[in-house]
């Protein structure tokens, strides 16, 4: 059974949310503060946490940072704080996910069962170790650095094997623009996410069977982007 540690501080929504998660056969552990998700992570290692960032004894960012000093267990952040800065900050400092509220119980509920397959995934937490790739439209092998459709290569520029090989070694986690800026062109096109939008759509132009209604590259709009695998 999946243990989903749940970190809020509001009693009706920790509530809500236990009914549903344990109706689907979630295990469920509460914190209503940062102190005490902190101990519980560590004592009970949950295989997800849904953490709220507005906790009145810390910035839920502290419990994030706190968490990933010693564990790589998904957080999905529950947040009314809906700005790119705020987002930005948390997926920064390690959480997986975002998702703003007010929220469908329902898209709540299917991302909570991704991160959740993804931490139960053999292998799940050595992403790197993966030699090849492979979906319904292309095949990527990370030792040979090549990228196939079918029975054609498909030529990459180095900055676009750069930024798809990030996003395909950590299959279904937000990268936000900052991380792939800083990683593929470095720190001094913090700013630049033209550069992204622009690589992206060649990516997509390449890989997708329907570039403007992509599979597999996803963006989150002023958030980053994702592998679907």
């Amino acid at each position: 059974m999946t243990r989903v540690l749940v970190v809020e501080d509001d009693p009706q929504l920790v509530r809500a949310l236990k009914i549903n998660l344990q109706a689907r056969n979630f295990e469920v552990e509460e914190a209503s503060d940062g102190g005490t998700a902190l101990r519980l992570a560590a004592a009970r290692k949950p295989d997800v946490i849904v953490l709220d960032l507005g906790l009145p004894d810390m910035d839920g960012i502290d419990v994030i940072k706190g968490v990933r000093d010693w564990s790589k267990v998904p957080i999905l952040v529950l947040s009314a704080r809906h700005t790119s800065e705020d987002k930005i900050r948390a997926l920064d400092a390690g959480a997986d996910d975002y998702v703003t509220k007010p929220f469908s119980m329902d898209e709540l509920l299917a991302r909570l069962r991704a991160a959740a397959r993804r931490h139960e995934a053999p292998g799940a937490s050595q992403p790197d170790e993966v030699a090849v790739v492979t979906t319904d439209e292309f095949s990527v092998d990370l030792v040979a650095k090549k990228v196939r459709r079918g029975e054609r290569t498909v030529r990459l520029t180095p900055t676009e094997w750069h930024l798809l090989e990030i996003l395909i070694t950590h299959p279904g986690r937000l990268i936000t623009q900052g991380q792939l800026l800083l990683e593929v062109w470095g720190p001094t096109y913090g700013e630049n996410t033209n550069y992204l939008r622009v690589y992206m759509a060649q990516l997509r132009r390449k890989l997708e069977a329907d570039p403007s209604h992509p599979r597999y590259l996803i963006t989150e709009p002023g958030m980053g982007y994702r592998f679907e695998p």
